[in-house]
């Protein structure tokens, strides 16, 4: 596909987002711009929190990795599931409860201002890191067959993506994303659905099912033998409950406990409707996920039937760049028509590039407003109020461009084990913290909660390096580590790993948010004894 097309294709889009974004903005208040008014139906809200929980991460490094890690990823998706119970029957109560715009002010009212900022401090660097790997990973994709094609500079294409995204969403705030989030979502499920029809036609499925040849395309798909889904053995990475029980607990702190997805759920007419979307994203989430791992069986069988190699990114064999390059460089025929999977592809991709930093901006602005600066008790005009929060929108988009930029530097080969290892460090403060708050009457003070939240994280990175699989628990050449690696195997040469074969995954997350409640939980003790 020529890049005008790809060109054409984004400017279209971007065109649509644009004029939703500008009828959904005018005259947006501030309770319009935070929380949707309080007004969002509970069904658009489930359908835009798709893309949000997806994203380009999904729709690329999902079903790239399938030639090596089949279908475990289920196990993870399954996890998700129960995850989402807990977040309708156990969190969204409470929010409600309190009528919370910020899902922080809960610590605050739980602990006290330190704890609240605490929180929101994770959440912020959390969704920080997240959103910048997730769209870096989508305009690497489009730099790759688009920008280079037009002599435009990585860091450029970057500033052009995020100017675009707040062209449609300095205004409208939550109000807008409800409406924009779940239009990205048909488009990126629509996409995928595309492609997988697409290579099934190219692969001839089809026509060898309708000829007797063969067995139906999805009993092709399900008794391939990449579509694995349960891995028993107790010590691999992917053993089903290290899957089940992490992808459960991520749900929890990267959903329940993460204002980007929460606020727009905490914008739903009611909390019967805000649990009625979240248990319905949940079912639809196992739903997509599958179509998304199917697709990955598909692509490395098309790789195959025509002894494709997996191509590379920035020099390095990398299997995010497989669906992009059959999609925009193979002979995918559907129906006929050759332009098809390509603008499906392109549409979705651009759905996955734009659902994944646009509410950022807003949720990243509500929780400094709210958590630290704490304007909405400040007595300052709303004209002053509205000045901070474009300041506050303007200024994390900054952010988000350096973030891009420093995972650019990082030459990461894939990203969503990545996003979610990252997320098992900085996440579990905000596991721990809510478990002392909701399931105890524990209320640990003072700079000793500070000096736990930060140091607990660090000691499960220390035990995670230390496994049979970690740089500090296994030989490896030093010509492939980085210098904060070398540093940390230069103290175990040996490579003797501290547990045996045991290789620690999502379960990570679970430890960090238990060894930060019980820390909290020793601190409150201690300064109940010393108080008596």
């Amino acid at each position: 596909m020529s890049a005008s097309f790809i060109g054409f294709a984004l400017i279209a889009y971007f065109l649509l987002l644009l004029i939703v974004g500008y009828i959904t903005g005018r005259k947006v208040s501030s309770s319009g711009y935070f929380m949707g008014n309080k007004q969002s139906l509970w069904w658009m809200v489930a359908l835009g929190m798709l893309s949000d929980s997806m994203s380009g991460v999904s729709f690329i490094s999902v079903p790239g990795a399938v030639n090596v890690a089949h279908w475990t990823y289920m196990q993870v998706v399954f996890g998700y599931l129960l995850g989402y119970l807990i977040i309708a029957y156990v969190l969204l109560p409470i929010y409600y409860k309190q009528n919370l715009t910020s899902i922080y002010s809960y610590l605050e009212n739980r602990f006290g201002k330190l704890h609240q900022q605490i929180g929101a401090g994770f959440f912020v660097l959390s969704r920080l890191l997240g959103s910048a790997a997730r769209l870096f990973l989508t305009a690497m994709i489009l730099q790759l067959y688009l920008f280079d094609a037009l002599h435009i500079p990585f860091a450029v294409s970057v500033v052009i993506i995020i100017l675009l995204i707040l062209a449609y969403t300095f205004k409208g705030g939550i109000r807008t994303l409800v409406f924009t989030d779940a239009l990205q979502s048909l488009f990126l499920i629509g996409g995928v659905v595309v492609c997988v029809v697409g290579l099934m036609f190219s692969l001839e499925w089809f026509d060898l099912w309708w000829k007797g040849a063969a067995e139906s395309p999805f009993s092709r798909i399900w008794n391939n033998e990449m579509s694995q889904m349960l891995e028993w053995n107790p010590m691999a990475k992917n053993y089903f409950w290290k899957h089940f029980l992490g992808g459960a607990a991520m749900c929890v702190v990267m959903t329940g406990l993460d204002q980007n997805m929460m606020q727009k759920n905490l914008s739903c007419k009611s909390l019967g409707d805000a649990q009625k979307n979240m248990v319905a994203t949940g079912f639809v989430i196992v739903l997509v996920n599958m179509v998304f791992l199917s697709l990955g069986v598909l692509m490395h069988a098309y790789l195959q039937k025509f002894q494709m190699a997996i191509p590379e990114i920035n020099g390095k064999v990398n299997s995010d760049a497989i669906l992009p390059m059959l999609a925009l460089q193979q002979p995918l025929h559907l129906f006929g028509w050759d332009w098809l999977v390509p603008l499906a592809f392109v549409l979705g991709l651009s759905a996955a590039t734009f659902s994944s930093a646009d509410s950022v901006l807003t949720t990243l602005t509500t929780s400094i407003y709210f958590d630290f600066l704490h304007l909405d008790k400040k007595s300052i005009s709303e004209a002053d109020k509205e000045n901070y929060r474009k300041r506050l929108h303007m200024m994390f988009a900054g952010l988000l461009f350096m973030a891009i930029l420093f995972f650019k530097w990082l030459n990461s080969t894939t990203l969503i084990d990545t996003v979610l290892m990252v997320a098992s460090y900085t996440y579990g403060p905000l596991l721990g913290l809510f478990i002392i708050g909701i399931f105890t009457k524990k209320s640990p003070q003072g700079k000793a909660v500070l000096f736990w939240v930060l140091l607990a994280p660090v000691l499960v990175y220390i035990m995670k390096i230390s496994d049979a699989s970690g740089v500090w628990g296994a030989a490896k050449a030093s010509s492939n580590l980085n210098f904060f690696d070398r540093a940390i195997q230069s103290l175990n040469p040996e490579g003797m790993p501290l547990f045996g074969n045991y290789v620690f995954g999502f379960e990570v997350l679970i430890i960090n948010g238990l060894l930060v409640a019980a820390g909290l939980w020793l601190i409150a003790q201690i300064q109940t004894k010393k108080a008596q």
